[in-house]
């Protein structure tokens, strides 16, 4: 059985498809009441799931304000549970396009995962709807899943890791690119599992049911 579940809420919107998700599995969780409860040490959470829409630099900028930046770094470096969904994932790196530099400053991420976040080269964007989406053999996140499944995308920008080791899945949108990370204890995912039906709900089960050293 899992542990409590955190699900952070810094303004992002309505979070309530997650939590039904997760409520629907029987998996116990609520909303943290602040980054004093993230602490890796003393936090009653066993696991956190960081979810959200929204735009790099508004959503860091929220996150640097509001505390939770430092203490999510902390919760992962320690290699506790995580797993970030839309720009969930697209936070865990260095930089990107949809925020360049102001006034020479560079917009960062929570720098994770070395690499950046890029725009879809073609004109047809936001993608929105469902893609096929190609998992390594060795994701435990997609243990169980059939081979190619359709998860639900909505999203403009990609990440692009320096190092493809830690891709997990990947899609294809004008280019083949990273829809999902594995690294350690860190999971993060571009599509949304909360609305992607039957195999979302399957990727979350298989999320919060892995053991982690961490």
């Amino acid at each position: 059985m899992s542990g409590l579940i955190a699900v952070v809420d810094y303004g992002a919107g309505n979070l309530g498809s997650v939590m039904n998700a997760l409520k629907r599995l029987g998996l116990a969780s609520r909303f943290a009441a602040g980054p004093e409860e993230l602490v890796p040490s003393t936090s009653p959470f066993e696991k956190i799931i960081f979810p959200g829409d929204g735009h790099f630099a508004s959503a860091m900028e929220s996150l640097e304000k509001s505390g939770y930046a430092e203490v999510l770094k902390s919760w992962i470096r320690a290699d506790k549970p995580f797993l970030g969904i839309c720009i969930g994932l697209q936070l865990l790196f260095d930089s990107s396009e949809e925020a360049p530099p102001v006034n020479g400053k560079a917009v960062r991420g929570l720098s994770i995962i070395p690499g950046c976040v890029k725009k879809f080269p073609g004109r047809k964007i936001p993608q929105i709807g469902w893609n096929q989406t190609r998992a390594k053999s060795s994701s435990k996140m997609f243990r169980s899943i059939p081979e190619n499944s359709f998860f639900y995308y909505i999203h403009s920008y990609y990440a692009q890791p320096e190092n493809s080791s830690c891709t997990a899945a990947e899609a294809e949108y004008y280019l083949s690119y990273c829809s999902a990370v594995e690294q350690g204890a860190l999971a993060a995912v571009q599509f949304h599992p909360e609305k992607s039906g039957a195999v979302g709900l399957k990727l979350l089960a298989n999320w919060a049911e892995q053991k982690y050293a961490g």
